[in-house]
């Protein structure tokens, strides 16, 4: 059988996130993800920080709840790579989070997208294997949250991009022939984990809103590492800027 008939609907998961996980009472329904422990650091020096809850792994991984424009909302540190970012929404969703915000690096597949720019995926190529357990199978899993969050950026005046993704899970078998391939489909950036978050949250019926920052170049001679150093000022930018739109989703 092939991943892409993967997908059952005709019977009954095994096990599932409420084996694991129990529903809490006032959960924060808003949720903000980050794949960078420095920004979780930002978040604990926070005057207002509570911890919540937790999600056991590898390691314990810290539910935080904070206050931002009169909204509470948790955050939490998620895995790299679809399958484990999936697997963790999965456990947020059941505790309680019925809407959330994910934010991070992507590499990009045209050179003229600079450095920190800002970026709305609308639909991610699936080249990964998580989304195909959760959706009937395709080329491309549609991003049905990048309006809205194309129009919270407007309101906040962040100049932003929007277009197709590429999620893989394998990071170094990005090949030039795929690149290019992706590239002509009108994919402009590269990253391990849209595709399966958002075919998670449209099988569960919560919103997934996602959006990244550009680092490394793929569309060169030879890769652009770029070695853009993050400061923890504009880490604590990109947190302000995740919080405010937690705050209005």
């Amino acid at each position: 059988m092939s991943i892409i008939d993967t997908f059952d609907i005709e019977s009954e998961a095994i096990i599932n996130p409420e084996h694991l996980e129990q529903k809490i009472e006032d959960f924060p329904e808003v949720a903000v993800a980050t794949f960078d422990d420095k920004i979780i650091d930002l978040i604990k020096e926070r005057p207002d920080v509570e911890i919540i809850s937790d999600m056991h792994r590898t390691h314990t991984r810290r539910i935080y709840r904070v206050e931002h424009k009169s909204r509470i909302i948790a955050v939490w540190q998620t895995l790299c790579g679809g399958a484990a970012s999936a697997g963790l929404l999965e456990n947020m969703i059941a505790k309680g989070a019925k809407k959330f915000v994910f934010f991070g690096t992507c590499g990009t597949l045209d050179k003229n997208v600079s450095s920190g720019n800002f970026i709305i995926p609308t639909a991610a190529y699936r080249d990964e294997g998580t989304s195909y357990h959760y959706m009937e199978s395709g080329d491309y899993v549609d991003v049905k949250t990048a309006d809205k969050l194309a129009q919270i950026m407007r309101e906040l005046k962040l100049p932003h991009k929007k277009t197709k993704t590429w999620t893989t899970d394998a990071f170094f078998r990005e090949t030039k022939n795929n690149m290019l391939k992706r590239k002509n489909e009108g994919c402009l950036t590269v990253e391990m984990e849209c595709a399966s978050i958002m075919a998670v949250g449209q099988f569960r019926g919560v919103d997934v809103y996602q959006f990244f920052y550009a680092e490394d170049n793929l569309d060169s001679t030879e890769w652009e590492r770029r070695n853009k150093i993050v400061t923890m000022d504009t880490r604590e930018k990109y947190l302000n800027i995740a919080l405010d739109i937690a705050a209005m989703v």
